[in-house]
Parts: structure tokens; sequence; C-alpha cells
């Protein structure tokens, strides 16, 4: 595949999502259309340094391909980050910045005929939030899937409410938040119990493991561990597929 050039992005929306998050619109004004595959992502070269390959900070696209020129990022502000720090203090409506993409093959299988797991932490639900609304949007035929988002408060849960929505609309899909530091009527603890018992249980049910496909995206701990978690399971390297998070 080509290296893709770099063009002028723009900001064109910014919403607060939740405490330390917020959502960038960003359109390319010259592309009529910004065609991606669902779970690529995009790279920025932000003014945060004076070497060019320390200014460059790339952020999984959390919209769906639409045919438009626009999509949008999920950013929460690191402590430290140079980047975020920048778009949340610099970024405004019309800021410009050059962007590069779409780059990854963090991608939807060509086989849906496996049991799939979307498993996540933080803002690493972008591009499974991709994904979802393109399987939703195109009836894309698929087993089950499991989009199991670990984080730390309520408040933290990015697209709650959406996601409960496409839990409504998309057969055989089910969301499981859940939460480590707080107390609630969902899910509690780590992503990790969450996809070890869905498992088991279908290996109980029918005597064999399930055929399954799991997409890790989040911080490097719990993409790690989740790792190690699913090869003893007794899956193989090749049913892991991971976008690392700092």
């Amino acid at each position: 595949m080509a290296l893709q050039p770099w063009r002028t992005g723009i900001i064109t929306r910014i919403e607060q999502e939740t405490p330390n998050t917020r959502r960038f619109w960003i359109q390319i004004p010259e592309l009529d259309r910004f065609d991606f595959l669902p779970g690529q992502f995009i790279s920025l070269d932000l003014p945060i340094h004076e070497k060019p390959h320390k200014r460059v900070r790339s952020y999984s696209i959390a919209s769906a391909p639409d045919g438009t020129n626009t999509v949008e990022l999920v950013i929460v502000k690191l402590d430290g980050g140079a980047g975020s720090t920048y778009l949340f203090e610099a970024g405004k409506i019309g800021l410009e910045m050059p962007v590069r993409g779409p780059l990854g093959v963090f991608t939807l299988p060509q086989n849906m005929e496996q049991d799939l797991y979307f498993i996540c932490t933080g803002t690493g639900i972008a591009p499974f939030r991709s994904m979802l609304h393109y399987i939703n949007e195109h009836n894309v035929p698929h087993r089950n899937i499991n989009l199991i988002f670990g984080t730390r408060t309520k408040e933290d849960l990015l697209y709650f409410e959406e996601m409960q929505s496409l839990a409504q609309k998309i057969p055989q899909f089910q969301y499981f938040p859940t939460l480590s530091r707080e107390q609630w009527d969902g899910c509690c603890g780590y992503v990790h119990t969450i996809y070890e018992r869905l498992v088991l249980e279908q290996k109980e049910a029918t005597g064999e493991l399930p055929p399954a496909s799991f997409f890790l995206c989040g911080w490097k701990n719990m993409v790690d561990e989740a790792k190690q978690k699913i090869l003893a399971l007794g899956y193989d390297k090749k049913s892991v597929h991971l976008e690392l998070y700092g």
C-alpha cells in the first residue's frame, strides 16, 4: 500500500465527552470524501517539538465511513502528554494541521463466521465504535459480537448510551461496560473476567473451544495481560489482533 500524503485537516467541531476526553471532528477540504476501513487511524503533525518525528501523534478514527471528508477522533488528555495537551489547550474550531491517513490494518476480518470479542479500555473504544456502526449500517452478516469496555468510573464511560442503543439494534451483539473503581448495577472489575467467562460458558455448553477472534485496543498493560489470558484459554496467536495505546 502506497504511503498516504500529508494533507491539511481543519477542526470543525469539538465536544466534551467525559471530564478528561473530548471529541474532535476533522475535515480534509481537498478531498470530496475521505474513505477508510473501520478500525484504521490517522496521524496528526502537531507543533509540539522541533524534530519532525517527535511531532506525530496517531489516533483511531471513531466514526464510521459515511462518504464525507470529515472524521471523528476521541482523545483523552494525558498528564504530560504533549499531543493531547496541545489539542486540549490550542484546539479550536478552524485550527489547521497536517493529517495523514488512513493507516493501519486493525480492521474487521474478511471471515465474519467466528465470534468477535472487542476488548478495550479508555479511548481504545474508538475503532470498535467505527466497526459497530459500519456493521449496523451495512447489515454485515456476523456471529456473536461482544464489546467489553473497561474504565474506572461511570463518568468515564465513552459513548455509553450510544452503545446501549446499538446493542438493541445489532443482532447477537452484547455490550459489557465494566468499572474497576466504582460499584454500580453493571459489571465491576477488569475486562479479563468477562471474556474468560463467556468463552468458558460456550466451551462448557458445546464441549469445545468456540471459534473466535479477539481484538484488543487500549493501554499496553491491559493488552499484554489479555493476550496471555487468551492464549491460556487455548487460542493461537492468529486469533489475537492488537492496537496499543501508550
